[in-house]
């Protein structure tokens, strides 16, 4: 059965960066890309990153684009999110999904879930 696994949130200062960890275990990368949402008190879960079973395709959303980096290690079947320059409006619980095939932003796409790690950017 496929698990997925987040940590690293924590409480920082705007300006700070912070690297997000997502562990998938039960089944290989190979076949599945990843994708981190965040979701913020009173307000929609938005899919902010995915990056491809191959490496070759990363998205960003526009609020997050150029500030945050999204990788994956196969070896440890892991993938990470560095976010750097963060912002209040950065505060949220993050999730990791998984999917088949390839990148989508819907959350009803996506069967598996991790239970979230919170972020919280504040002065």
């Amino acid at each position: 059965q496929l698990h997925v696994v987040e940590s690293g949130g924590d409480l920082v200062q705007p300006g700070a960066s912070l690297r997000l960890s997502c562990v998938v275990s039960g089944f290989t990368l190979d076949y599945i890309v990843i994708t981190w949402f965040r979701q913020a008190p009173g307000k929609e879960r938005e899919g902010i990153s995915c990056i491809s079973s191959n490496d070759r395709v990363k998205n960003y959303a526009e609020s997050v684009r150029g500030r945050f980096i999204i990788s994956r290690d196969d070896a440890t079947n892991t993938v990470y999110l560095q976010m750097n320059s963060l912002k209040p409006e950065d505060t949220a619980v993050y999730y990791c999904a998984t999917r088949a095939n390839t990148c989508h932003s819907s959350v009803s796409e996506y069967p598996y879930w991790g239970q979230g790690t919170q972020v919280t950017v504040s002065s």
